[in-house]
């Protein structure tokens, strides 16, 4: 079977389970053991209603929270399909876990992030916020990742950021978490972005609404490029 066929039928699996796109990435340069051994990655992205988002730009809602929940349980079901596609068909796969949330007295932080597949598989880049933004959706997408040898056809990576000088979600950040600084490759997180900020900001937000874990979303609905996609998933419906 082709790469490009064998992509196709993985595609015809998955999006009607609820994927909104996938990309693969070459991860042969990191180091072995954050990749199981396996050199290529599959970001899997589900996109995130247009109708919650529009309501967190001052703050998260119990519908978000809802629906961070049940996206984390469509992308680990995902996965779990993705990786028995793969192994029925001859190829070593191992499924990752939708980012949940990181306990606090760790360095909040993950071993092979699900937004570094995805700059790899060229989906796009880190902005400001250090959440991945994308041309389409923004940063109103949640992702997942699977590991295998399958030979995928790969994404050209992303290795600069395509910010520039908007700063919209530095300005909309309560906690003043982003720097400013652009992302790109070599540049460690904590070098433009403070997560221990955020993290408390967020467990503050979700407090006052009775949400037991620390969530925002204030910096989603501020990029701009989010703003295009809540623009035209309005215009879509009303038409």
């Amino acid at each position: 079977m082709s790469d490009a066929r064998l992509l196709s039928k993985l595609e015809s699996r998955l999006i009607p389970q609820g994927l909104t796109f996938l990309a693969c990435a070459d991860l042969a340069a990191l180091p072995s053991s954050t990749r199981h051994g396996l050199p290529v990655g599959i970001c899997l992205g589900v996109r995130l209603d247009p109708r919650i988002i529009s309501q967190i730009s001052e703050g998260p809602t119990r519908e978000y929270a809802a629906q961070y929940r049940n996206v984390n349980r469509l992308l680990n079901q995902l996965a779990q399909s993705c990786s028995r596609f793969l192994r029925d068909h001859g190829f070593r796969a191992a499924a990752a876990e939708a980012s949940g949330y990181i306990p606090d007295n760790s360095d909040l932080s993950t071993p092979l992030p699900h937004k570094t597949v995805a700059t790899r598989a060229g989906v796009g880049w880190i902005g400001k916020c250090a959440l991945l933004v994308t041309e389409s959706y923004g940063s109103a997408v949640r992702y997942n990742t699977v590991l295998t040898d399958a030979p995928l056809p790969l994404g050209a990576p992303v290795d600069a950021s395509n910010c520039g000088e908007c700063a919209a979600c530095v300005e909309a950040c309560p906690a003043c978490a982003p720097s400013g600084a652009q992302w790109r490759p070599s540049l460690a997180r904590d070098e433009f972005f403070d997560a221990y900020s955020c993290r408390r900001m967020a467990r503050a937000q979700s407090a006052s609404l009775g949400i037991d874990h620390p969530i925002c979303g204030i910096c989603i609905a501020a990029c701009p490029h989010t703003q295009r996609y809540l623009t035209s998933s309005s215009e879509t419906s009303a038409s």
